[in-house]
């Protein structure tokens, strides 16, 4: 890495813009390898949309991460979960790079990161170098691709954000992604919305029958409709090289040849991103976990991914007339499928209404909620739900059922617990558990004042107390207790948590902390030798676990090492 001091003053904060002029030749490709991707700007994931390019790394970690542009690394941040090890870069044009999921750095960046956590005794850490610290040239040696974090396989993680921390589609600065596909439409739905709304007789949710034509496109049968009515889709896209099922960048919708609906993946931030679930069939892709992207906007929908939209992107259907509807989905590069829905406006009987729930518990959207009985209390705070609707909330004993998860929640709600009822000694051990459909309980981040536990969450579902009383286990993988390792590059050992989940371990070498990196994927913990601590020939280990509840295990071994 050449060591040249770059000089930003302040230039990108004036480069805040409104990103027209996006450079299109600024940054090259961050692997020396062709790109094929495995996930895709924009694309659907659960509570968020993906911010970046998932670049596929040949099945294997180790391949060299370089700087897409000159800069400085100004932020690094090391997680068990998230991107991992994650590297930022910013650029003197105002853009910043993202670099995740990383399994080490290069030898510059890895001294200075280590160095740092020692003296802070934690592998997660999270620093912002200045400009003058790790100055970098555009091709410099970051990093290593690695599977750190909330990874699912070896791949890089690379984002392009603009001045305000944006994410913005690597594509717009000319990421080139090889694509000669059309998107894959797998299913077509209709939703009739008003209330006196109907299609084909029916006011609920219904799935229409795509036939494909010689062209590549696909139509349908003709519908009889009346009323407000709307569309959704679920669709993806796959670039050359790989069978994943990635996100799609552009759909609109016309009605009669006139545009009423866009939304095109160019940028997004990350304060909107939950708000998928408003742009989602939530509730069908909590049944069938699978995604129906809407073709027509709620009022409170602050997403800024639509282009285009008119009356909501609804269509108000009249008795007597004829419609055409045409959707068209469309790839970065212009491959594109259509749907050709022709539409007859018919006034004709409901004969299969809407389901309704009505409870003895309404929600309002616009309007804080409060519901308490025993020792159990639960507050939804305005703006919680994106919807007025009925609750089915039922109290028994320590368990509250709090409706099911097909409601979505933009914040978190609170469920409180009233335990003056249990001893001191057992609230220590006590916790708040999302049941799951077996009735299996799962730890849920508990706050303890006094007799009093709450915790705040984003799901739905049924919710109790739980006692933990069993310490963690911990076991060596690759050496046993007075054994030689001199040919060891590594000390790893296995820990886990079978109901509250780990909350710290720490780890020490004749008193001294080790680095220990973990990997929560497989549950292991790993002290490499080359940071130099391990000196003495005879070294005596201990490793300490702790999991939510304050339960603790102890391992502790003698091993030698020339």
């Amino acid at each position: 890495m050449k060591k040249i001091i770059v000089i930003f003053l302040l230039l990108f904060a004036g480069i805040t813009h409104a990103q027209s002029n996006i450079p299109t030749d600024f940054f090259k490709k961050p692997l020396d390898i062709d790109l094929v991707l495995a996930g895709y700007f924009g694309e659907l994931r659960s509570n968020h949309f993906h911010s970046g390019f998932d670049i596929k790394t040949q099945q294997r970690q180790g391949l060299n991460v370089i700087a897409a542009g000159e800069g400085y690394i100004s932020r690094i941040n090391i997680s068990n979960y998230g991107y991992g090890k994650a590297l930022y870069i910013q650029h003197p044009n105002g853009y910043t790079t993202v670099y995740g999921h990383l399994k080490s750095f290069s030898p510059e960046i890895e001294a200075y990161i280590k160095k740092l956590q020692y003296a802070k005794e934690s592998y997660e850490i999270e620093v912002f170098p200045e400009a003058k610290d790790l100055p970098l040239n555009q091709g410099d040696l970051i990093a290593y691709s690695g599977n750190t974090g909330g990874s699912g396989g070896p791949h890089l993680h690379f984002e392009i954000r603009d001045g305000q921390q944006r994410p913005m589609n690597p594509a717009l600065f000319g990421i080139d992604i090889k694509d000669t596909q059309a998107p894959t439409i797998n299913s077509l739905f209709v939703y009739p919305l008003g209330e006196e709304a109907q299609v084909n007789g029916s006011a609920q949710r219904q799935r229409l029958k795509l036939t494909p034509l010689n062209d590549g496109s696909f139509k349908t049968e003709e519908i009889d409709a009346c009323g407000e009515i709307g569309f959704g889709i679920s669709t993806f896209d796959r670039q050359d090289g790989a069978a994943n099922q990635n996100g799609i960048y552009r759909i609109e919708s016309k009605l009669n040849g006139d545009k009423v609906f866009e939304i095109k993946m160019d940028k997004f931030s990350f304060a909107e991103t939950r708000h998928i679930n408003q742009l989602i069939d939530y509730e069908y892709y909590s049944s069938n976990n699978s995604r129906i992207t809407k073709l027509f906007r709620g009022s409170n929908n602050p997403l800024s991914i639509y282009e285009e939209v008119v009356n909501n992107g609804t269509l108000d259907i009249k008795d007597s007339l004829d419609y055409m509807y045409n959707i068209s989905v469309v790839d970065y590069k212009g491959n594109q499928r259509t749907i050709r829905i022709p539409i007859k406006g018919r006034q004709a009987a409901i004969t299969s209404p809407k389901n309704i729930k009505k409870t003895d518990y309404f929600a309002q959207a616009n309007e804080a909620f409060s519901a308490e009985e025993g020792p159990i209390d639960v507050y939804i705070p305005k703006g919680s739900l994106y919807n007025d609707t009925y609750l089915d909330i039922k109290f028994q004993g320590d368990t509250v059922h709090l409706d099911e998860d097909d409601i979505p929640i933009q914040s978190n709600i609170t469920i409180g617990f009233d335990v003056s009822k249990f001893s001191p000694e057992d609230q220590e051990k006590m916790f708040i558990a999302k049941l799951n459909r077996r009735g299996r309980p799962s730890y849920v981040s508990t706050y303890k004042k006094e007799n009093r536990f709450t915790t705040g969450v984003r799901n739905f579902g049924d919710y109790t107390l739980a006692s933990d009383r069993n310490a963690p286990s911990i076991y060596p993988v690759n050496f046993k207790d007075g054994q030689w390792i001199s040919s060891n590059n590594n000390i790893t050992l296995k820990i886990s948590d079978d109901l509250t989940g780990i909350n710290s371990f720490r780890a020490t070498v004749n008193g001294k902390w080790i680095l220990m990196e973990y990997e929560y994927k497989n549950n292991t913990i790993t002290h490499d030798f080359k940071d130099g601590v391990v000196t003495e020939t005879e070294n005596h280990l201990k490793v300490i676990v702790t999991d939510n509840v304050g339960n603790s295990k102890t391992y502790e071994a003698t091993f030698f090492k020339k």
